[in-house]
């Protein structure tokens, strides 16, 4: 049978091979030294960022109110069945963002760029890395760094520049996982090159298996509770290793000349997103992580939606065909929000509770709509800050809050002791119950 190793101190358990290997599993009361089992689950942080807005008439809430009464708009009708979950905030506006095609660059940082490689007024540092360096130093990974997978310059994507939506105290750009595959040697890492995962993966071979598990003994030794949620981490597993089943065998296939597929063409977009986010829900789970930031991707999102070109998606208006691609990308992109939401909601944490009561979840971009920066896209789920109740769309009665006030006051909500964050006048009190 395996060897275990419990970590008092952060809470996590190992499975251990023969050869060394170790596979963190979420944390099982059976296997705990005593007292650990009582410990409050920790708070995580999930910063997500979109590159361009969403379509204006079609996705923004007309009016403030609560969604159980006034019903979810078209654009984001996929998020219907988490109404009561979902905050979104209107009148917010970063007043470091000064690029009507940057809806990422400086999302997280609320500084005024320099250039693409640096902030203008010394050192700054995104919120995500704030949190990461609070809860940091309790597990595996300070942080997940995530980005889709883009060749194309930032503009025409709606990112601008940077590598992701990080950045460090010296204000430069932190490099990011930018494919599924990436993550999962990340988090799954056993001395694999990537050739023998490829190889590993396309043989249908589980880290599981690498691991010699032998569930009906380990079994035998947990809990009811602990069975049922070892059942669904390893479920979770391997329905992401047949995902990137099929990442393995198109990995040294010649990519087609025609960059944009026809619209009935599979959109590989949606897949990658959904892997992405099945995995920040392995990491957080096994508490390898806390705090976890994503660009997603554009490109690869709208190749199925017969554009020009990504950039398009910024210059709907009169265009027809631009604007249904649009509202397209906006469905697709709330189908997979919602996916993530059902995937939080459904994993249990330490204590038996949803992961997703003790996670706080940011959805946005600098761009409201086309080269639009004021009132941007926020939207806001998770049961981790307990002073925000969800279900409601709210409009600040002051035009133009700085967006880095709604950060600080995220912030505050996961128990970091900061009252300031880059330019922050205050919290946003409307936010908070």
């Amino acid at each position: 049978m395996n060897q275990f190793k419990t970590d008092s101190t952060t809470r996590r358990s190992f499975l251990r091979s023969a050869g060394g290997a170790l596979l963190a599993v979420p944390f099982l009361e059976t296997l705990a030294a005593a007292g650990v089992a009582s410990a409050a689950p920790a708070k995580r942080m999930i910063f997500l960022g979109g590159g361009f807005g969403f379509t204006d008439h079609s996705f923004y809430p007309k009016k403030a109110g609560q969604f159980s009464k006034m019903g979810m708009t078209e654009g984001m009708k996929s998020l219907k069945r988490h109404a009561k979950d979902i905050t979104m905030v209107s009148n917010m506006t970063n007043d470091g963002a000064n690029n009507p095609h940057g809806g990422s660059i400086n999302y997280l940082t609320c500084a005024k760029t320099k250039s693409k490689t640096g902030f203008a007024n010394g050192s700054s540092i995104s919120c995500d890395q704030v949190a990461a360096e609070h809860f940091g130093t309790e597990t595996r990974f300070p942080s997940l760094v995530l980005a889709g997978n883009e060749s194309s310059k930032g503009n025409q994507l709606g990112h601008d520049g940077g590598l992701s939506l990080s950045w460090n105290r010296a204000g430069k750009p932190m490099p990011a996982l930018d494919k599924p595959m990436l993550l999962y040697r990340h988090l799954f890492g056993v001395g694999e090159s990537p050739d023998k995962l490829k190889a590993r993966l396309l043989k249908k071979q589980s880290i599981l298996d690498i691991v010699k598990l032998d569930s009906s003994s380990l079994k035998r030794t947990l809990s009811t509770h602990d069975q049922q949620k070892l059942d669904e981490y390893f479920t979770g597993v391997r329905q992401l290793e047949k995902g990137l089943e099929r990442q393995a065998e198109w990995a040294n296939k010649p990519l087609p000349r025609d960059l944009y597929p026809a619209p009935d063409v599979p959109v590989d977009g949606e897949a990658e997103i959904r892997m992405m986010y099945d995995m920040i829900i392995v990491a957080l789970q096994t508490d390898s992580t806390r705090v976890a930031s994503y660009r997603l991707p554009v490109r690869s999102l709208v190749a199925g939606l017969n554009l020009a070109s990504p950039h398009a998606l910024s210059h709907y208006r009169n265009f027809k065909k631009n604007t249904i691609a649009s509202q397209k990308r906006d469905e697709i992109l709330m189908q997979q929000f919602s996916h993530f939401l059902d995937r939080l909601k459904e994993a249990k944490d330490v204590d038996g509770s949803r992961l997703y009561d003790n996670c706080i979840v940011s959805y946005g971009t600098n761009l409201r709509s086309g080269h639009v920066l004021r009132s941007l896209p926020a939207i806001l789920s998770g049961g981790g800050a307990k002073d925000i109740k969800h279900g409601r769309h709210i409009v600040l009665p002051k035009q133009d809050t700085p967006l880095s006030n709604y950060w600080l006051t995220l912030l505050q909500q996961a128990d970091l002791p900061v009252s300031k964050f880059s330019s922050s006048t205050g919290n946003i009190p409307e936010l908070l119950s």
